[in-house]
């Protein structure tokens, strides 16, 4: 079973996350963040990862820390569940409809670790989310797990159905990606 538990303590985040890329998509999220908690149990019932994460950060004085940090974490549990990469499909992409919007991810888990993100949000925030913060989420996650990532969002009105869109369309993504492969690295240089 491809599964870890991490811990990052900072002086401004304590995270706790645990992660099992073989699950059901069961979550217990707690991040203190609520939009951001909705977002990443999207991702984990969308992935059909489960994974529990507990974070206290210093919300008091904005959820930058604690959203980025959090992106750092699972990034690295990824990167650690996926290991040298040999047995997995290694690329993903997916449309995801939210209602009125539509967004794109594909992925490459190369180990070289790149964002393109294509999203532009009409509000400052949603909820207790600040909508600047998507893209350091997924910066956060695609430097730390190394893979290429682009994202993006061809269009949408409602910020809360664009952000959803973009987290389920990496989820899906993600999933594809990840999934067991026989066979050996996929690549023809044989090694990533």
């Amino acid at each position: 079973m491809r599964s870890c538990e991490l811990t990052r303590k900072t002086k401004e985040t304590d995270i706790n996350l645990i992660l099992n890329l073989d699950g059901s998509g069961q979550c217990s999220i707690n991040t203190g963040i609520g939009f951001f908690d909705h977002m990443l149990t999207a991702f984990a019932v969308h992935s059909g990862f489960d994974l529990r994460i507990d974070a206290k950060g210093d919300l008091e004085v904005d959820c930058h820390h604690t959203i980025e940090d959090v992106g750092i974490v699972l990034g690295q549990a990824l990167a650690k569940l996926l290991g040298d990469r040999s047995k997995i499909q290694r690329y993903g992409s997916v449309y995801i409809p939210m209602d009125e919007a539509l967004a794109f991810t594909a992925i490459d888990i190369s180990g070289r670790p790149y964002l393109v993100f294509d999203a532009e949000f009409k509000n400052q925030s949603v909820g207790s989310m600040d909508c600047c913060m998507v893209e350091e989420f997924f910066r956060a996650v695609a430097v730390n797990a190394g893979m290429t990532l682009h994202i993006r969002l061809l269009y949408g009105s409602n910020d809360h159905h664009c952000i959803e869109a973009v987290f389920k369309s990496f989820a899906h993504a993600m999933a594809q990606a990840a999934s067991l492969r026989s066979g050996g690295v996929l690549s023809s240089k044989g090694v990533l």
